[in-house]
């Protein structure tokens, strides 16, 4: 090396122009970041539009839901000045009658109805009635109103008011694991008859494991296959993998039930066999054993495609010399597999 090149330094490189090397590398590989960032923008719109918002949209609205807060502003404020717990009285049905009355001006009596409705059945159809008449009302309110229907002496109707004169609840989080308040506003579970959301959860749970189970069970072996196979045999399975894409949904479904139903293809055939008898017809429709087998066949082409596309790269040679140092059948196929 010689003195001259050895007493350059990075900060006296430069270009044929006279810009800093360093500097002119930095810009190059900025303005390709940025023609990178511009390609991908597209996509990043698109989901950020599609998915992301629709999303922070219903998350926004599991905890947010004023329409009821914001047609009922008398009532809002009795609630603010009571505390949890305090029987309503002439003032709380006064702001209600109030709150009735702008509702019907406002034409939000609906509106307003539903939310209460999430809570508590059947209360939409009680704030359009009411409504109507809402301006008639003289005092004393509490008579007038509960003489009009008497579900507004209700104290189940007041605590799901109360919950929902907030704008902001986790109410809906509440209900959607069998939970509820109690009239001081404790949160406590619901009763044992109305507690189907943690049911059906685990049942959702239970089956979607079963699901994977069987299909994991039923497409490694015909992965394994498919990738072993000669190439023309191959083919011909796989067009029998890639079939239920090239079918309609609704014709896969129409067809499990035609084969399940009671009297349908599968019970014929084994009443013809003799294996059941007419009244031991097999119930396989509307049950968990249809909806396993029916889902089962949808989602395993999901399943098989990708272990065959991992074990299609594996050569067949690694099971043979697994085989040769003395591993069993079992034990090669778990190794290279």
């Amino acid at each position: 090396m010689t003195d001259a090149t050895a007493q350059l330094t990075p900060a006296a490189l430069t270009t044929a122009d006279g810009k800093p090397l360093k500097a002119a590398l930095a810009a190059s590989l900025a303005v390709r970041r940025r023609r990178a960032l511009m390609l991908v923008a597209p996509l990043f719109l698109f989901i950020f539009i599609s998915f992301i918002v629709p999303i922070g949209q219903m998350l926004f609205q599991s905890i947010y839901n004023d329409t009821f807060s914001a047609n009922a502003p008398a009532l809002r404020q009795w609630f603010a000045e009571n505390p949890a717990g305090t029987d309503p009285d002439e003032a709380a049905y006064a702001a209600l009658a109030a709150d009735l009355a702008k509702m019907k001006a406002d034409k939000t009596a609906g509106v307003a109805g539903t939310r209460i409705n999430y809570d508590v059945s059947g209360t939409r159809s009680l704030f359009t009635s009411s409504a109507r008449g809402a301006d008639k009302l003289e005092p004393p309110f509490k008579e007038a109103l509960i003489a009009q229907d008497k579900k507004w002496a209700d104290p189940i109707i007041w605590r799901a008011m109360r919950s929902a004169s907030s704008p902001w609840t986790f109410d809906f989080y509440l209900a959607a694991n069998d939970f509820t308040r109690d009239d001081a506003g404790k949160i406590v579970p619901v009763a044992e008859g109305q507690a189907i959301y943690k049911t059906l959860f685990w049942r959702t749970i239970s089956m979607s494991l079963q699901i994977t189970l069987i299909c994991l069970l039923l497409g490694f072996p015909i992965a394994h296959l498919l990738a072993t196979l000669p190439m023309r045999k191959a083919m011909l399975l796989m067009i029998l993998v890639l079939l239920p894409f090239w079918t309609s949904l609704l014709v896969r479904t129409t067809s499990w039930m035609v084969l399940l139903q009671s009297q349908g293809v599968l019970n014929n055939l084994l009443v013809g066999l003799g294996l059941i008898g007419e009244d031991g017809r097999i119930q396989m429709m509307y049950n968990e054993t249809g909806t396993i087998i029916a889902m089962t066949h949808i989602l395993l082409p999901f399943t098989v495609l990708p272990l065959y596309s991992v074990m299609k790269t594996i050569p067949p040679s690694y099971v043979r010399a697994a085989r040769s140092l003395g591993a069993t059948s079992w034990t090669a196929f778990r190794r290279v597999y």
